[in-house]
């Protein structure tokens, strides 16, 4: 089914009317009818579908069981439905008001702020609304005349018409006019802050409340000038672009359009009456009705007469995706732009000594800090990935378990969410180190890439088709721990053998103590061996030998086109891969008679773990 038609939530505020009761046919008893919330997935008020197999649910239950493919690849983005569309009845005025952006709203009142757009479907005679200051207004003034019920005299009344358009960005104060009709697109958020209401009492009979110190903290205190830049579109941001569209009956009796992969899209129907019809599907319209395309419909037709609006959703200007790495001493956290690149960085101390959810609070922080210091809005955000140590349940975004930061079934994505109003992905360091050389890196020109970091431990990560591979757990690979001499040296894992027992920093400085009997790095190790040194040369030996054996067993097993060594050790350059790449043509299976792959070193240092991170969303 690809046409859902929609019946609203009701509101019934002390300022309404009961035109929409009356003119727009929506079915209600009250007296007083404020608004219908046409299309909405917002929990204070649902709307519901009417018709077909799926009659009786509301929408968000029928994205949840259908999935969020019908939603379009340009909601993805968003971690919520992404907006809500009202028609807004104001037999009275409504108070005056401000909405917060993304980032206070989620600070404060954990859901996303509100931009919206109005479009004035009728008007009383004199009919005007409140639109910004008059004049630029300091933050003392501001407060002083709200306190004493001054404020309408340095509000900006603007005199309004059917037909007309307000754009109203987050942090714009603004009311609307009595004897006014609206059909309003914003933001899915319910967060007002009211600064003036005429004194009315609510019905308890007590003054309504105002929120005067959230008002003063996000309210632009300038005139605003009105934009009329959305052309061919009614209205257009990174929330919505909404579209007219109008059939007089004669000369236009119909029109055809397309709701692709991308967008669903939703028509709202302001007067008119007459058919929709998408497939095989086809209803009947009136005036007052809304209606639910779902992304891949395809070719829809509208036929008979109308006014309508029809919104979508469009591709994020200039995109920015967050990636964030975090480790036992240091996380890093990287902004990336649609080329892979990383736009700007920071390095932060994690204190991994702390509870999780301080290390969360001050990751969520110097986020939107780094955000803010370089101009970048988080409305410029397409979500966040999240590099992380241990054992992580990619679908859920919880960190399992993680021994090097002590963190035990952490809800990493759910956390980090209350300061990022943004999809979040979370995955293993290794799986997100290994994306990054393949999308960036080393590995740009191939699909299917093995990464080995031979550091205290031997991390890796797996890419097949492009993709991290993890099998059906929440794992993740771990090729550091597969067995390459039975009953060998310990590992940490608590078997014996591993290659991280043989091929880690760790292991070769073990060795290195043993026969020369000092310590040393691994770079003094190979130099010694360099300069002749037999009992150093035979240690290096046998280490490239067991990184080989490694390397030819996981290559007998993923066929991959390319295996990078990445970590410190990785920095001998020749010295460790010619010698590999001998062992992989004579003990690989097939031998050079096969496809072998390339053997060679990671190329981003430590932007691929906040390169790799980023590329989760």
């Amino acid at each position: 089914m690809s046409i859902l038609k929609l019946k609203p939530s009701c509101k019934d505020y002390l300022w309404g009317g009961h035109r929409l009761v009356e003119e727009y046919n929506k079915a209600y008893d009250g007296d007083v009818l404020a608004e219908t919330w046409e299309l909405s997935c917002h929990p204070d008020g649902p709307s519901f579908i009417v018709n077909g197999v799926h009659a009786g649910k509301t929408l968000q239950q029928y994205i949840d069981e259908q999935g969020k493919d019908v939603l379009g690849t340009h909601c993805r983005r968003f971690r919520d439905f992404p907006i809500l569309i009202k028609f807004i009845d104001a037999k009275d005025n409504l108070s005056i008001q401000v909405h917060p952006d993304n980032r206070y709203a989620l600070k404060n009142e954990g859901q996303y702020g509100k931009t919206e757009m109005w479009y004035v479907m009728d008007v009383g005679e004199d009919a005007f609304l409140y639109y910004g200051f008059r004049k630029e207004t300091s933050k003392e003034e501001f407060e002083r005349r709200i306190r004493e019920d001054t404020l309408l005299e340095v509000l900006n009344p603007v005199p309004v018409q059917k037909g007309d358009i307000l754009f109203i960005e987050s942090g714009t104060i603004h009311a609307i006019g009595k004897d006014i009709l609206i059909a309003e697109i914003q933001q899915n958020s319910n967060v007002t802050y009211r600064v003036y209401d005429y004194g009315r009492t609510g019905k308890d009979g007590k003054k309504r409340d105002l929120h005067i110190e959230k008002a003063l903290a996000v309210t632009k205190r300038v005139p605003v000038i009105r934009d009329k830049g959305s052309y061919p579109h009614v209205a257009d941001c990174d929330y919505f672009t909404v579209d007219k569209l109008n059939l007089d009956g004669s000369v236009m009796k119909k029109m055809e359009g397309f709701v692709s992969d991308e967008s669903f899209a939703s028509i709202l129907f302001l007067d008119g009456k007459g058919k929709i019809s998408c497939g095989e599907e086809q209803l009947g319209f009136q005036k007052g009705d809304s209606f639910f395309l779902a992304a891949g419909s395809g070719s829809y037709q509208i036929e008979g007469t109308c006014d309508a609006l029809v919104t979508t959703i469009r591709e994020k200007a200039s995109p920015v995706r967050i990636g964030i790495d975090i480790g036992g001493t240091d996380t890093k956290i990287g902004l990336v732009d649609v080329h892979q690149k990383l736009v700007t960085s920071l390095v932060m101390p994690t204190g991994a000594e702390r509870p999780a959810e301080e290390v969360i609070e001050d990751i969520g922080n110097k986020v939107l800090e780094l955000l803010e210091n370089h101009g970048i809005t988080i409305d410029q955000c397409v979500g966040a990935g999240i590099g992380m140590p241990g054992t992580v349940d990619r679908k859920n975004g919880i960190v399992r378990y993680s021994n090097n930061i002590r963190w035990d079934n952490v809800k990493l994505a759910e956390e980090i969410g209350k300061f990022l109003p943004l999809p979040v992905k979370v995955a293993n360091d290794a799986d997100c180190a290994a994306l990054g050389e393949a999308v960036a890196g080393a590995g740009k020109e191939y699909q299917d890439v093995v990464l080995l970091t031979l550091g205290t431990g031997v991390g890796s990560g797996i890419i097949l088709d492009g993709e991290i591979y993890e099998g059906r757990g929440i794992g993740g690979s771990e090729l550091g721990h597969i067995v390459i001499i039975e009953d060998g040296e310990p590992c940490t894992c608590g078997r014996r053998g591993c290659l991280e027992a043989y091929a880690s920093a760790t292991a070769l400085k073990r060795d290195a103590r043993r026969a020369a009997g000092r310590e040393m790095t691994p770079e003094e190790i190979f130099e010694a061996a360099a300069q002749g040194d037999k009992l150093l040369k035979e240690v290096t030996d046998a280490y490239i030998r067991r990184l080989g054996t490694g390397i030819v067993n996981i290559v007998n097993i993923f066929r991959p086109q390319l295996v990078i060594l990445g970590g410190g050790i990785s920095q001998q350059g020749e010295v460790l891969l010619a010698p590999v790449r001998e062992m992989v043509k004579k003990h690989c299976f097939g031998g050079d008679k096969g496809e072998l792959p390339e053997i060679g070193t990671a190329a981003l240092g430590n932007e691929a773990g906040m390169i790799g991170a980023a590329c989760l969303v």
